[in-house]
């Protein structure tokens, strides 16, 4: 009987009805994905994560990018659940939210967070330690004998940023060395805000040898400022980023970054969102590893300057 069953199947070309499954069951068979970061590449690895962990499951995927989950917190779980969601992954900043995770477990939808850095007491999450990861890639800097290092900050609404700001003053402080505050330059995670920010930077007249750009779209703002100045990168200066984002792997020359594995963390988050759907206990983090990736966009100082 199976096997004419699934005859018949193959024949009638047959799928099953995910909404209809879902009305019998009282779900949506939908999961959701909440991010804000601006940077395209980000957003990109976190969507493939997901689909890739969904690949071969009945739970589709609804994306749900937010402007400033800063400025809109109050309105992120009406969304979720206007849209019938069974569950949701938090991407940063939505993963460091009270409000948001606070109004979630009251209403009991299964989620997980990614990178959160707050209320550690709300799990599950999936987390990568920034605070090293920036102290890592910061002290390879320093190791080429940077001392005139100019720093672009991310978004100051997420957690990453001044995570990734302690990180530096770890590496500084352990290489004897000191940050300028007057070096170190606001930026939102984007290309545009990297470039400006590289501006401020190399348009001193004692410019900095290096720039710590806090995430790689930022980092090719800042190369891409030193080529219209006419700076070369990096006999004349280095530039380093973070992510290992594509867009690191394809400028020239490439970027030195720190590899965050956001394609692998999305499949971890959501794993463990799955499985709270099904029943299975879960743990309450997962930690991922960071590690260095050394590219040309880094060498030792000029000799006339360090």
């Amino acid at each position: 009987m199976r096997d004419r069953v699934r005859e018949a199947v193959r024949v009638l070309d047959y799928h099953p009805n995910i909404m209809a499954q879902g009305l019998a069951r009282q779900r949506s068979y939908l999961i959701g994905l909440v991010y804000e970061n601006p940077s395209p590449s980000y957003g990109v690895d976190l969507q493939m994560g997901v689909l890739d962990r969904l690949r071969g499951e009945r739970y589709r995927l609804v994306v749900l990018p937010v402007r400033s989950v800063n400025d809109h917190a109050d309105e992120v779980v009406g969304l979720l659940r206007s849209a019938a969601i069974d569950g949701v992954v938090l991407a940063p900043p939505a993963s460091d939210s009270r409000r948001i995770l606070d109004e979630l477990v009251g209403i009991g939808m299964p989620f997980a967070r990614i990178s959160p850095t707050q209320f550690d007491d709300i799990v599950p999450g999936v987390v990568v330690d920034d605070v090293v990861a920036a102290a890592e890639v910061a002290g390879a800097v320093l190791a080429q004998g940077h001392r005139r290092i100019g720093i672009i900050k991310g978004d100051p609404t997420h957690a990453a940023s001044s995570a990734r700001m302690t990180g530096y003053a770890d590496a500084f402080a352990a290489a004897g060395a000191r940050i300028d505050p007057t070096r170190v330059i606001d930026g939102l995670f984007t290309f545009d805000s990297g470039f400006a920010a590289a501006r401020t930077l190399l348009d001193r007249p004692d410019r900095p040898t290096a720039i710590l750009a806090q995430n790689d779209d930022m980092a090719v703002g800042a190369l891409m400022a030193a080529r219209e100045l006419g700076i070369d990168v990096p006999r004349d200066l280095s530039i380093v980023g973070f992510d290992d984002s594509e867009i690191a792997r394809i400028t020239w020359p490439r970027i030195t970054t720190m590899r965050q594995p956001v394609f692998d963390m999305a499949v971890s988050a959501t794993s463990l969102l799955l499985d709270q759907l099904s029943g299975t206990p879960v743990p309450a983090t997962i930690a991922h590893e960071h590690r260095l990736i050394l590219r040309e966009s880094i060498a030792p100082p000029p000799v006339a300057g360090g």
